[in-house]
């Protein structure tokens, strides 16, 4: 899914529900987002939420390689992985809560 965000310097390619209804408080959850078109170790790869009725919340990004930074509210609570070879990014939500209920957006940023 390709989308307008305030992140101007971002083009967004997929997006996720979580809802807490579907896991138990607690769980950990993998969400995936498969890119084409452009090879992921060219560009920072982020992920960014929106819990129902809010705005939009960055949560972090992958660098080039395999390095993370995570706003600083939420660290800890995930983790960003990627598999270059297979177009992959990874978000894992780390003992989920209920206001982890959100749409999760992988993106990508632009040069």
């Amino acid at each position: 899914m390709i989308m307008d965000t305030p992140y101007s310097n971002r083009v967004v390619y997929k997006q996720h529900v979580l809802g807490c209804s579907s896991f138990r408080p607690g769980e950990s959850v993998t969400l995936s987002c498969t890119v084409s078109g452009f090879s992921m170790g060219s560009y920072y790869m982020h992920w960014i939420r929106q819990k129902p009725g809010q705005g939009l919340e960055w949560i972090g990004y992958i660098d080039t390689g395999t390095g993370t930074i995570f706003a600083q509210s939420l660290q800890g609570q995930f983790s960003i992985t990627k598999d270059t070879n297979k177009n992959m990014l990874y978000l894992e939500v780390k003992s989920l809560k209920a206001e982890d209920t959100a749409v999760y957006y992988c993106a990508r940023e632009s040069h």
